[in-house]
């Protein structure tokens, strides 16, 4: 089966189409820039195809086999139908389907979700918590330019909620695992890190990875912090919006499929952020 790729220059899209290229293995990229794709440095050549334009992902996706969807998980019921012959596919969807604070992602992810699950095709959806570690990814890297920047960590709680980050290395993993799967229909896997940590934990973590000094972390009522969101829009400081600092107060760690699909259990947050930083500061 050579996999088509949805989403092929984006991060987890071009960290998949790498591994399958390292391995030798054929694939076909589609996109929707293909200068975006020309940046990769990757030899395959794309297919050309805009999600919202059914007629050119029908002619980008008639002959696939099996499909690899990194886009977002709205776009699934129109991948089905443009993928007719299409035996296997892999979504990726997202943990934001869990959340107490519904917005277009969840909701995205959920309705998603619900397509491909009632299509009886042959597949899995993999639920991803936080991602980190890809090429041009900017969640540690966001949090580590604010610790550069503020005296201190305003948490709510002091950042006892948890999250469960997964490498993006791992992430790969398990879609290339999906793939070579034969599932006997539609079905769901989440994928998380070997274990959940609290948020200031979390914090800490990526200020030692980054080099920086253990960040002093105060607790603040989330309704202030809501009320101070705006102050991020200031010049030198990452913007953070209120949807964001919502979520830093509700647990975000599940049990992970991620060993059941793989056969290990995952890489661990001190090494994958020490590799998140070797590859930002330009090391192997």
């Amino acid at each position: 089966m050579i996999p088509h790729v949805i989403g092929a220059s984006g991060r987890s899209g071009a960290a998949l189409c790498r591994r399958l290229a390292e391995a030798g293995e054929a694939f076909v990229p589609v996109v929707r820039d293909p200068a975006r794709w020309a940046a990769t440095g990757l030899p395959a050549s794309p297919r050309v195809a805009d999600l919202m334009d059914a007629n050119a992902l029908r002619q980008a996706l008639g002959d696939a086999d099996s499909v690899v969807s990194c886009a977002h998980a709205r776009h699934v019921p129109a991948i089905l139908a443009a993928a007719a012959q299409a035996g296997r596919f892999v979504f990726l969807g997202s943990t934001r389907k869990f959340t107490r604070w519904p917005d277009a992602h969840g909701s995205g992810v959920l309705a998603g979700e619900a397509a491909f699950l009632a299509s009886g095709r042959p597949g899995v959806m993999l639920h991803p918590t936080m991602i980190y570690g890809a090429q041009g990814e900017d969640n540690v890297q966001r949090l580590a330019a604010l610790l550069r920047r503020l005296p201190f960590v305003p948490l709510p709680e002091g950042g006892r909620a948890l999250v469960q980050p997964i490498y993006q290395d791992d992430v790969t993993e398990a879609i290339v695992a999906g793939l070579r799967t034969a599932w006997p229909g539609p079905q769901t896997r989440i994928i998380a890190g070997p274990q959940p940590c609290s948020y200031a934990d979390f914090v800490r973590a990526v200020a030692a990875a980054a080099g920086l000094p253990p960040p002093r972390i105060v607790p603040v009522p989330l309704l202030l912090l809501l009320a101070a969101a705006s102050l991020t829009s200031l010049p030198g400081l990452p913007r953070i919006g209120a949807d964001e600092i919502r979520r830093l107060a509700e647990d975000k760690a599940f049990p992970s499929d991620f060993p059941a699909l793989t056969g290990r259990p995952g890489t661990s947050l001190r090494d994958g952020l020490a590799r998140t930083f070797q590859k930002a500061s330009g090391g192997a």
